[in-house]
């Protein structure tokens, strides 16, 4: 089988949920005209990721201007009760492609916020959600943890996919869990620009045998409202230079990494590869020797078929 994906390095329209869901309409409708039947969102494209903010919170104090900026982060978050979803579901099912997008999520019960990647399938809807276990450093200040229940995988009709956000597939056990599903495609939505990030979707795709979709913002500055632009004052004008790309199951950069612009990074995956790829090396096979080693996630559900 063969699949044409894509990944989305765009801005959000930041902390503006209604206008970053338009903006994911029109390039969703673009990107799909272009033969795409998957679509990548970077990490919290809706609103936005935080970056360069410390909502007011050093170790023993809260400001109330941070309590403020925090309540209008909640607001503009996507809620996956009413007009949010059903928007992105019907988008989905309009443009025939996959989604997964990469948002702030609020809950109807409970004031937290999650840093979470949405899996739209066009036929089904919503297939699930991935929650972010681990926010890294400072980004505990705004995100919930999750637990074993979002360690979530789908068998669709374009392959097995899954995920981890960002820092979270620096957590060996966590790529594992990951792995043991055998997964096709292993998505990667991230706020890492580095250099060396790419050096981990390689490892990624080399240890777990599969494609690589990493997905990143380009963000400046300049396009944060006015409002939050006094927050970022010793920050550079770039403050996200991207870095999308696409690997292959042997660690080959198949397209990206994109540095320095906006733009689509695609590629045409021909999913026999994660086969072949196998040969010589399977974390979940034959070089996983259950002889020697145990491992069980408590609570991970099952792979949920389309």
């Amino acid at each position: 089988m063969k699949v044409k994906v894509g990944l989305v390095q765009d801005s959000p329209v930041f902390f503006d949920k209604e206008k970053t869901l338009d903006k994911v309409v029109s390039l969703t409708q673009k990107y799909a005209a272009e033969g795409c039947q998957l679509l990548v969102f970077p990490e919290s494209f809706v609103p936005g990721y935080p970056r360069g903010f410390d909502f007011g919170a050093t170790i023993g104090s809260r400001t109330k201007e941070g309590r403020e900026l925090y309540a209008e982060y909640h607001k503009n978050s996507i809620s996956l009760q009413g007009e949010d979803l059903n928007r992105l579901e019907k988008l989905s099912a309009e443009e025939n492609v996959y989604l997964n997008i990469g948002c702030t999520e609020k809950m109807e019960h409970n004031g937290s916020l999650y840093c979470s990647m949405l899996y739209i399938s066009p036929e089904k809807g919503l297939l699930g959600v991935h929650r972010k276990i681990k926010p890294t450093g400072t980004e505990r200040i705004v995100w919930a943890e999750a637990g074993a229940e979002s360690l979530v995988s789908f068998q669709t009709k374009i392959g097995r996919m899954g995920g981890l956000i960002c820092w979270e597939n620096y957590m060996p056990l966590a790529r594992m869990a990951m792995y043991q599903k055998g997964l096709d495609l292993y998505i990667a939505p991230t706020a890492d620009a580095r250099p060396e990030w790419t050096a981990t979707m390689q490892h990624i795709a080399l240890e777990g045998r599969c494609f690589v979709l990493g997905c990143n913002q380009y963000h400046t500055k300049s396009m944060y409202p006015k409002t939050y632009q006094k927050l970022l004052k010793k920050s550079p004008e770039v403050l996200c230079p991207g870095g999308s790309l696409i690997v292959s199951p042997l660690g080959k950069i198949l397209s990206g990494p994109l540095f320095g612009s906006s733009g689509l990074v695609s590629a045409t995956l021909d999913l026999e590869e994660v086969i072949q790829s196998r040969l010589d090396f399977d974390a979940n096979g034959h070089y996983s020797r259950p002889d020697l080693f145990h491992f069980e996630v408590e609570g991970q559900p099952k792979t949920v078929n389309e």
